[in-house]
């Protein structure tokens, strides 16, 4: 893709900062509710259309389609808790087959115990902080989303950190429901955690398909 062409598509990647860095300000504020779901679905929804528009092949396509359940789940959690984690799941699991098709082809010892301890220590600690058993459910989604990312060929600095990003965004979220539901800590970090977790996964996955010469597969 000519270099014009990436230029072009940028706006899109600029418009979501806008829109997920402000929505941390505007939360719970005087805007009125409609007006404030559409606001925070757009953070990641604006990643979902900058990973669609900007790479022309099927892997760019399915990383859209993960942000793009993200920002779903980020409207709907704000009207039903449970079909917003549904939408959530989804999004895991397609991110999970994603990153198993670029699964590192060698990995040492060391990073493969990594792995394991982020497919086990996240629904833990998630059951832990809530001894809910549907939420320890639902982080083995989350906790197969970081494992699967940390064992893709995916840059490890931006995909891999991001879903850590993600995942400690929703322990976050977990703990606001037992032992820090009188902090202020999830309230001032689980949106930046969760938005640059995303925004991280997109440009990691997408900047690695353009240095891998796939903008020119069919």
């Amino acid at each position: 893709m000519p270099q014009r062409a990436l230029i072009e598509q940028r706006p899109w990647l600029l418009a979501s900062l806008v829109a997920g860095i402000s929505y941390w300000f505007v939360a719970g504020s005087w805007i009125p509710g409609l007006y404030l779901i559409l606001w925070k679905g757009a953070g990641v929804g604006l990643l979902a259309v900058y990973a669609w528009r900007h790479h022309p092949v099927a892997d760019a396509h399915r990383i859209a389609l993960v942000m793009a359940l993200g920002a779903l789940g980020d409207m709907i959690l704000e009207v039903d808790f449970t079909f917003g984690a549904l939408a959530f799941v989804l999004g895991h699991l397609m991110a999970i087959a994603l990153y198993r098709k670029h699964q590192r082809q060698v990995m040492p010892t060391a990073e493969r115990a990594v792995t394991a301890a982020l497919l086990l220590i996240i629904p833990f600690l998630s059951f832990e902080l809530t001894r809910r058993p549907e939420v320890a459910l639902y982080a083995f989604g989350l906790g197969g989303m970081a494992a699967a990312a940390f064992a893709s060929d995916f840059p490890r600095r931006r995909v891999a950190l991001g879903a850590a990003m993600f995942a400690l965004s929703d322990l976050l979220i977990f703990a606001r429901m037992g032992p820090l539901a009188e902090s202020a800590i999830p309230h001032l970090l689980v949106w930046p955690l969760y938005y640059f977790g995303q925004f991280l996964i997109t440009v990691g996955v997408i900047g690695a398909l353009r240095r891998r010469g796939q903008f020119f597969a069919p």
